[in-house]
């Protein structure tokens, strides 16, 4: 420890590093952590010590997967609304997805423009995906070299007219050139054909919902996507897993080393098909939360590590559009501030450990993204932080919720695990529901 130089000493009795939970002190200097040391390490003399008795201190959480939708649609939600959840929930790092925002990040252009609406206002330190469009294939290396994280790409429709899916042979040809860059192509894979053809029945129903999105939409996209990734030996992620059919062929790819990864989310691993009313439209989210025995296979799936990380896949709107039924209802979960919770409640119950939640819900969608800075508590990465208080809970309101419009799946619910606060780069930005400025910084690839 370079003792002179340490502004800031945080001790806790359960420390999440790398080599486990354990007792510790961690000393932080100018942003970074400078070492992680013995519980009883001396404070250096100028150092501020704060003491978390047992709370955990844990890395602050990476969500790779946020709608933000800001400039355009910032009635659903923006920058400062979004990264102020993010910060309430334990995340100090989060990706922006290229959609739903106007414009769609598709060019540089486009990327910049997001950008300047950003800077002033976010609380967390803020990254972008590209889009993969099938009109901009050559905008992605410019877009690459501008530095966003990766490409996203829809092989179904989107939902909004701006961004529109690939058919095979734009993947194919988006898939070639992202990987010729050395990047990553992120994919929502549903295949369009089998939703066509699936029945489509209007209505408050959660059963005909259901059934419009039938798990071969995944299970078929998935497996094309496989075939294209070993072809072109391509660096694919799926996103939002939901049907634990697709869990065996994924694990064989990944054994005969194709270079795929895969995620999933809060709310297929803490929401049921079976415990969603009729006209419930806050739980419709494209793929769907499917049934509790999916669910089952989906945590073995994380225990197994064919799943490699959870994140919220956040996508709010504002109320009126969450209508009672489910075929003309916007589809998306809002759930940033209360992922952390969440997960920590079913996963407690399952038998799983804080080290798991944060291999999960930290340390692998900084590989992903490869923010080798953040996902970890070790010396030479930022001093991103979440405290939680892992035996305190509390009854979700939504009236209390910092994303812009309050509608969840989550209202009423109780979960365990309560953040405390929520440090970025050394600097508490929240603290027991009470937010500092935004402090955030942009982030860009191998920043």
């Amino acid at each position: 420890m370079s003792g002179a130089d340490v502004n800031l000493v945080l001790r806790s009795t359960r420390v999440v590093t790398p080599g486990g939970t354990r007792p510790a002190t961690v000393a932080v200097a100018g942003g970074t952590i400078d070492a992680v040391l013995p519980y009883d390490a001396e404070v250096p003399a100028g150092a501020r010590l704060e003491d978390f008795g047992d709370d955990i201190l844990l890395p602050g959480l990476v969500d790779t997967h946020v709608h933000v939708n800001d400039p355009g649609r910032t009635e659903w939600e923006g920058f400062h609304t979004a990264t102020r959840a993010a910060a309430a929930g334990g995340i100090t790092t989060l990706l922006d997805m290229p959609l739903n925002s106007l414009p769609p990040t598709t060019t540089v252009g486009h990327l910049r423009t997001k950008q300047r609406v950003a800077a002033p206002k976010v609380h967390v330190d803020t990254g972008f995906w590209g889009g993969a469009i099938p009109t901009n294939t050559k905008d992605l290396r410019p877009l690459y070299e501008a530095g966003v994280f990766g490409f996203k790409c829809f092989l179904s429709p989107s939902g909004v007219e701006e961004f529109p899916e690939l058919d095979q042979e734009q993947l194919a040809r988006s898939m070639a050139e992202i990987s010729g860059l050395g990047g990553l192509l992120i994919v929502h894979a549903e295949d369009p054909h089998h939703l066509e053809s699936a029945p489509q029945r209007g209505g408050p129903a959660y059963a005909d919902f259901l059934a419009s999105r039938p798990r071969d939409a995944e299970n078929t996209a998935i497996a094309g996507l496989i075939a294209h990734a070993r072809r072109l030996n391509a660096r694919v992620h799926v996103l939002h897993l939901s049907s634990s059919d697709a869990l065996a062929p994924i694990a064989a790819a990944k054994r005969e080393g194709v270079r795929v990864s895969v995620e999933s989310c809060p709310h297929f691993l803490t929401l049921t098909a079976e415990e969603v009313p009729d006209g419930a439209t806050e739980f419709k989210c494209c793929p769907p939360i499917r049934e509790a025995a999916n669910q089952d296979a989906l945590w073995q799936g994380l225990a197994d590590g064919t799943i490699d990380c959870i994140v919220s896949d956040h996508s709010p709107c504002t109320t009126d559009l969450k209508t009672p039924d489910f075929a003309s209802a916007w589809g998306g979960i809002s759930s940033l501030q209360l992922g952390l919770p969440a997960i920590w409640t079913e996963a407690r119950r399952r038998g799983h450990g804080i080290d798991d939640v944060v291999r999960w819900m930290s340390a692998a969608p900084a590989e992903l993204a490869g923010l080798t800075r953040k996902g970890a508590i070790e010396a030479g990465r930022d001093a991103d932080f979440a405290v939680l208080a892992p035996d305190e809970s509390f009854t979700v309101d939504p009236a209390e919720l910092f994303h812009r419009n309050q509608v969840t799946a989550y209202a009423g619910k109780t979960l365990d695990g309560v953040v405390k606060s929520t440090w970025l780069r050394g600097v508490r930005i929240a603290d027991e529901g009470v937010l500092a400025e935004p402090t955030g910084r942009l982030l860009e690839r191998n920043s």
